[in-house]
């Protein structure tokens, strides 16, 4: 606020509205990883109207989405490399027991818990698919 960053302060005050709202509708208190999660959404959805303004021509619109996409990364955990994404992927893998394309729930199911807020899950699930399908 003393800073006069309007922009960053709009943010961050949309960050504790969505915190607070999830707080209200469930009724109690969340935890590091419920407001972990909070935040992933919230990202998850500038992502998508920063690709629905390109498509639309309206650069003023995701430029402003872009910089909000910023601010709220600035609030998740270190993300991981993609070599210990992989390593991870791998182990999940290998402790599910998964063989093929079928088993991918139950990978899902052992990696997402460990590499929730450390990495991007939709490149996680894409990351599981290639490699039942290639093993």
């Amino acid at each position: 606020m003393r800073a006069k960053d309007a922009a960053r302060l709009s943010a961050i005050r949309l960050l504790l509205a969505g915190i607070k709202q999830r707080e209200v509708d469930e009724r109690r208190e969340l935890t590091d990883a419920d407001v972990t999660a909070v935040i992933e959404k919230m990202i998850k959805q500038r992502r998508e109207s920063i690709a629905q303004y390109e498509k639309a021509a309206r650069n003023d619109l995701a430029d402003a989405e872009k910089f909000e996409l910023g601010v709220l990364s600035g609030y998740l955990p270190q993300q991981m490399s993609d070599a210990e994404v992989e390593q991870e992927v791998k182990k999940a893998i290998a402790d599910a027991g998964a063989s093929g394309i079928k088993d991918m729930g139950k990978a899902m199911a052992l990696v997402k818990p460990r590499l929730a807020g450390k990495a991007d899950m939709a490149k996680v699930s894409a990351l599981v698919k290639t490699k039942l399908s290639a093993g």
